[in-house]
């Protein structure tokens, strides 16, 4: 796992921009490692029999990834078993760190960098099925979430942000 710096839409950021941007990165790629998680992630690889090293290489990719309909990209995935994890943009977080404070926000990005990767990883074996992608991600990640700590937490409104 590592995390890709350059920005794939040629956008340039200011100085705070990447400053956010590389602590979001490092957050998530502090929260992908924690062996819970991994232990985690090789037990759905096993319930859904697919072969870990499918899983070539995972990517955080610094700076979100705007598709020309303007909406962000969480992730993707493609046939070499590449997985691209983005952010969500900068205005994203300004404005639900006002509504849900510091602690919220940072719970959904955690939750998000894990509930992208379990999606990517579906699409290994279910590689057209979005439908069934979905619905096993929410599945396992309301499985993993469940045996966390987060009791002053608002888990039901983040699970709807990620899932909706």
């Amino acid at each position: 796992m590592n995390i890709a710096t350059r920005p794939e839409n040629g956008v340039k950021f200011s100085i705070n921009h990447f400053r956010f941007y590389r602590k979001y990165a490092f957050a998530v790629f502090n929260t992908l490692r924690k062996p819970l998680f991994q232990k985690f992630l090789n037990w759905v690889l096993r319930r859904e029999n697919i072969d870990e090293h499918k899983v070539k290489d995972v990517q955080i990719r610094m700076f979100p990834f705007i598709k020309e309909n303007g909406n962000g990209l969480a992730g993707k995935c493609n046939s070499k078993g590449e997985i691209l994890l983005y952010p969500k943009k900068l205005d994203f977080f300004r404005e639900h760190m006002k509504e849900f404070g510091k602690e919220n926000v940072s719970f959904f990005i955690r939750s998000r960098a894990r509930a992208t990767l379990i999606h990517e990883i579906l699409h290994l074996k279910y590689v057209s099925d979005e439908e069934k992608v979905r619905e096993l991600a929410e599945k396992y990640f309301n499985i993993f979430t469940k045996h966390q700590r987060t009791q002053d937490l608002d888990t039901h409104n983040v699970t709807k942000m990620i899932f909706t």
